[in-house]
């Protein structure tokens, strides 16, 4: 049976990228694409790339259209998913790629975000480690899917298994993240300008005021640690790369673990996993290597020079960080094949 599809935001980077996923997808038809301004628009003037779709128009996004489809998935901004939400209690399947229905802890989203706090769904990072088993688990028959902040699902992928084994300190946490624009969205902005950002690496959101540290938090949290245990330090900083994401990750090992152990510990928890990726002991990984997969790579290195394990993981923000994490979360809801229409290779040069 297929099943039919609206995508909310489909103008944007994040709804481009979810409809090229799912455009190969064969259990599913595209059959309503909606936006805000562009609407009446045909969807190839603002996503020329998608020939297979240049049939679709850009149609108002309200409850009204969204409505009567099997899944709809919203590719909104923060703040915005929310309002459609009641209104589609019909729909069998609403997968949220903003951040209304990321996070469990309404002081969180109080301090981050403001207003209402929405509804928590099932937070859609299948690999991610918690306690014993895997969120996967959890996102099985789920009928609402909050997939993850890019940047939180990548540093939490990278430490999970460290905090679940019990063989780092989730107490002095340091991660540092260079990160492509396209993760700001499609809207026009002067720091984003071409010129602005060639020939230079700029640091935003420092000192703690990253809307996914709390996310990040969160996903410790499952993973084992205590919450009020985690300290992080996160700073992103904005390279000239279109997408991709290159995390680096630290923290302190816990007094008595082995190298063996740590390595174990990361091998133990993706071992099995078709979109996370631990490189042999020595490699790490370059944003290049994973454009246009839904793929998560990277390397581990123990520094007991430091006392500490730095993990360094690479992603495609548009992929992996968004748009992948979303198809892979729908086809585990749905019992389809986990795979489906999710690309493990990627585009080089």
């Amino acid at each position: 049976m297929t099943l039919s599809v609206a995508v909310s935001g489909a103008s944007g980077y994040a709804g481009g990228e979810i409809l090229r996923l799912l455009a190969d997808h064969p259990d599913v038809e595209i059959r309503t694409v909606t936006a805000h301004s562009s609407a009446g628009q045909r969807l190839v003037a603002h996503q020329p790339h998608l020939r297979s779709l240049a049939h679709l128009e850009l149609q108002p996004t309200t409850p009204e259209v969204l409505a009567g489809h099997d899944i709809v998935v919203l590719a909104l901004p923060h703040g915005q998913s929310a309002q459609y939400t009641d209104a589609l209690t019909g729909t069998p399947l609403v997968i949220d790629a903003g951040a209304d229905h990321r996070l469990t802890s309404a002081d969180d989203w109080a301090a981050f975000y403001g207003g209402e706090h929405p509804e928590p769904w099932a937070y859609g990072v299948p690999e991610l480690v918690v306690g014993g088993a895997k969120q996967r688990e959890h996102l099985r028959g789920a009928t609402r899917i909050a997939a993850p902040g890019c940047n939180a699902s990548t540093v939490a992928l990278s430490l999970a298994p460290g905090v679940a084994a019990g063989v780092i300190d989730p107490g002095d946490i340091v991660s540092v993240l260079a990160v492509g624009p396209s993760g700001a969205g499609k809207s026009a902005k002067t720091n984003l300008l071409a010129s602005e950002i060639l020939g230079t690496a700029n640091p935003y959101a420092v000192g703690g005021t990253h809307r996914h540290i709390p996310e990040i938090r969160q996903a410790l949290a499952a993973a084992g640690a205590p919450r009020d245990g985690i300290r992080l330090s996160f700073t992103p900083v904005l390279v000239p790369m279109a997408r991709g994401i290159l995390a680096t990750s630290s923290a302190p090992i816990v007094d008595g673990a082995t190298d063996a152990e740590i390595r174990d510990a990361w091998e133990n928890a993706y071992a099995d996993e078709t979109f996370v990726e631990l490189l042999p002991a020595g490699v790490f990984p370059r944003t290049a290597d994973v454009l246009g997969a839904n793929i998560a790579s990277m390397g581990l290195a123990i520094d007991r020079a430091a006392n500490r394990v730095t993990v360094v993981a690479a992603v495609d923000n548009l992929v992996k960080g968004t748009a992948g994490a979303a198809v892979q979360s729908l086809n585990i809801a749905l019992g389809l094949a986990e795979t489906t229409a999710l690309p493990v290779n990627g585009v080089a040069p």
